[in-house]
């Protein structure tokens, strides 16, 4: 793949090339020539876009596309297509399909379906069997075959001495075991955050305590063990003081944070729209405010969509019976412009990969060409429009954003909307 960018803003603290608008030559997938009012003498395809500006490719820690099994939700296929629109390189894929991928063949399988795409999939597999608690996956062989971490997807592990038997084993082989924060027996039945607007609404609340009580375990249990621990999605403030508490011991820890619990509260709720029925719920402002100054000061590692295509049967019901999860790649940008500048969202959706054993690649002279085309800019309103994956379940549906993508170079291949 060979073609000229021109007139780019380039957005990359790694890059000498830093809040300067150059044009980038790229010649078989490798970026040949930065520099201002660069020639076209093979006649190569030229970027010109509007207000252009390009960043290190994104990473996303947490996406959901269906497949196999539920293919009616999301496949693989449409899944990449909508993360490189949505200008992400890279994502992780979790392992809550029909099989759940919880064995080399699984990850083999997943692997291949994304084969030479344009976009980066890393396979989470399932740290136990059927994702049901209870005895472990084959962690080692998973490894082997590809997969970059184990996640049993918004199921707690309730048994602490089996948390503590998968960190002990996963450490043998440098594995990275991730522990979804919470305890069922406080959250129950919840459905949303615990607090007025619950009570108001006549709503069953899920506690913070719920969050930081597993939180605070499965710290113990890492400074125990000496392994290394991801925590996917906190909510709560206490779980960052806690995380900042770890950190400051030294303990082999991260963490990321949904994008809409950094945006939204319990309060949209009142309608009982189930667009806002995420796990872990929407919070209060000073939870969110605590999760900004988490992401603000490295506490919190990451940042991801959480991307959970669900079908309209799942989630056109009664408020009680919705399913959790919402649709977020093609809303992650826009979104998270309305809460940070956009250096440091380029910076949030540019970290985390080497958690998941991928290094960022900066714009530079001789690197392979791992970029995001976006306008900053632009605002609008999120609309359906705006949504390329299979399900719409999209709780940023009719909420102003400010900023579009345009798409990706990666893996030699260009995917522009």
């Amino acid at each position: 793949m060979n073609v000229l960018i021109k007139s780019a803003t380039i957005i990359d603290a790694k890059s000498e090339f830093h809040n300067q608008t150059l044009d980038v030559l790229i010649e078989n997938g490798s970026i040949s020539e930065i520099g201002k009012s660069l020639k076209n003498p093979n006649n190569y395809t030229e970027i010109v876009l509007d207000n252009l500006h390009i960043s290190q490719g994104w990473f996303d820690s947490s996406v959901s596309f269906g497949e196999p099994g539920f293919e009616d939700r999301e496949t693989i296929s449409n899944g990449l297509r909508t993360a490189a629109y949505s200008g992400f390189t890279t994502v992780a894929m979790n392992a809550n399909s029909h099989p759940v991928i919880d064995s080399s063949s699984d990850v083999t399988f997943v692997s291949s379906r994304a084969a030479n795409n344009a976009v980066k999939l890393l396979p989470l597999g399932a740290l136990t069997r059927d994702s049901e608690g209870v005895d472990l996956a084959e962690l080692y062989d998973m490894k082997t075959a590809g997969a970059v971490a184990f996640y049993d997807y918004k199921h707690a592990i309730g048994n602490a001495n089996l948390m503590k038997i998968a960190l002990q084993y996963a450490a043998n082989f440098n594995g990275l075991v991730c522990s979804f924060p919470q305890d069922n027996k406080i959250a129950g039945k919840g459905v949303m955050n615990e607090h007025i607007t619950s009570t108001t609404l006549g709503l069953k609340g899920i506690p913070a305590l719920a969050e930081e009580l597993q939180v605070a375990r499965d710290l113990f249990l890492l400074e125990y063990t000496g392994s290394k621990l991801h925590i996917p999605t906190i909510s709560t403030a206490k779980s960052v003081a806690l995380i900042r508490e770890a950190k400051a011991k030294k303990l082999d820890i991260t963490c990321s944070v949904a994008i809409h619990n950094l945006c939204l509260n319990d309060d949209v709720l009142t309608d009982f729209n189930t667009h806002y029925k995420v796990l872990p719920p929407l919070r209060i402002q000073s939870d969110i405010d605590a999760l900004i100054e988490g992401v603000k000061d490295g506490t919190i590692d990451m940042v991801t969509s959480d991307h959970n295509p669900l079908n309209i049967e799942e989630k056109k019901v009664e408020f009680d019976y919705a399913a959790y999860g919402t649709i977020g790649l093609e809303s992650a940008f826009g979104a998270l412009q309305t809460v940070f500048t956009l250096k440091k969202t380029i910076e949030v959706l540019t970290q985390g990969k080497s958690r998941f054993g991928r290094e960022n690649i900066a714009i530079k002279v001789g690197n392979p060409a791992d970029i995001t085309l976006f306008n900053p800019d632009t605002k609008y309103t999120f609309s359906a429009s705006d949504i390329t994956s299979k399900s719409k379940n999209a709780i940023f549906e009719g909420l102003n954003l400010k900023g579009k993508t345009y798409g990706i170079i990666n893996n030699n291949q260009l995917v522009l909307k």
